[in-house]
């Protein structure tokens, strides 16, 4: 009897801690980005959605998606100005809330995809809770500025918007003709007098001071964040450092990530500015390269969706 007894108990035992082992393979629903609204990412310049099954913000959403929050990825047009890819934008989050039943989204932006999110959420904010960028150009790029004083529309309107043609078709655009990429339109509103004009159309979360802060909530009710990195050289291996050395020139000693200074990714509550990142891996590409002691992105967004949960949003 007693043999009887212990076997029952030790069977017991042994069922209860095979349902407690996660099975390699089968993903596990967490909780830790369970936000309340769901999650939009919007990318930057000569951004994508997905290519070659590829996600532009490599590796993020299906983390975001594994602890726990439900998550949209916005496709804009690659080259366009801040008002052309917020209008799409817009038509994208009124299509998902028509068929999903959602009232609001949090937009989590990257480069140009920050003043892209700012549009929708001035036009729209009723449906938008709150908009988080990194490495935004919300006062520009000196990289702009400089290809616009130095390499003339000529060169721009030709070569340059063969190549984001050619990008469009690659990318998908966001059903929109390729006509309408217009890499010249692009650099405008990329440029320092472009966004000068564009914030004071749209100043909902502009920092009170020069490369201060703003307020954690606009007018308009939205929540607003920014973050952003400050390194260009990360890692041997990654080719688009090169690139960057070369971008980044125009800014002297000011601190950037290789296209976007510090200072100018600053909108609402500045989180951080100072991120080891270049402007690729702030969204974890070349295919997660960075450096080797910097933070990993793909934790990062998890944990910018984890500071929305805890928020209420």
């Amino acid at each position: 009897m007693r043999f009887a007894t212990s076997l029952r108990r030790l069977m017991a035992m042994v069922t209860m801690a095979a349902a407690a082992v996660v099975v390699p393979g089968v993903a596990q629903a967490g909780t830790y980005a369970q936000t309340k609204y769901p999650i939009v990412l919007v990318h930057g310049f000569l951004g994508f959605n997905s290519v070659l099954g590829i996600n532009y913000f490599y590796g993020v959403p299906s983390q975001l998606r594994a602890d726990g929050a439900k998550v949209y990825i916005a496709q804009v047009n690659p080259a366009q100005t801040n008002e052309y890819r917020g209008e799409q934008l817009i038509q994208q989050l009124k299509q998902w809330a028509a068929r999903d039943g959602v009232t609001k989204f949090n937009l989590i932006a990257h480069s140009q995809g920050g003043p892209t999110a700012r549009y929708a959420a001035a036009v729209v904010p009723g449906m938008v809770a709150s908009v988080g960028t990194v490495s935004a150009t919300h006062f520009g790029s000196k990289t702009a500025d400089f290809w616009n004083a130095n390499i003339g529309s000529s060169w721009t309107n030709s070569l340059a918007t063969s190549l984001a043609t050619i990008l469009n078709v690659i990318y998908g655009g966001s059903g929109t003709s390729v006509a309408a990429t217009d890499i010249s339109a692009a650099m405008s509103s990329l440029s320092t007098a472009g966004a000068v004009a564009f914030n004071a159309k749209y100043p909902q979360g502009a920092p009170t001071s020069s490369c201060g802060q703003g307020p954690a909530k606009g007018s308009n009710g939205v929540a607003y964040y920014s973050t952003g990195g400050a390194s260009v050289l990360t890692n041997v291996f990654d080719i688009s450092d090169a690139v960057f050395l070369v971008t980044s020139a125009p800014f002297g000693s000011t601190a950037n990530d290789g296209l976007v200074s510090t200072c100018s990714s600053h909108w609402g509550t500045v989180l951080k500015d100072n991120y080891s990142w270049n402007h690729l891996d702030e969204v974890n590409h070349l295919l997660g390269l960075r450096g080797l002691f910097s933070p990993d992105p793909v934790s990062f967004y998890s944990g910018l969706a984890n500071r929305l949960k805890n928020q209420g949003l």
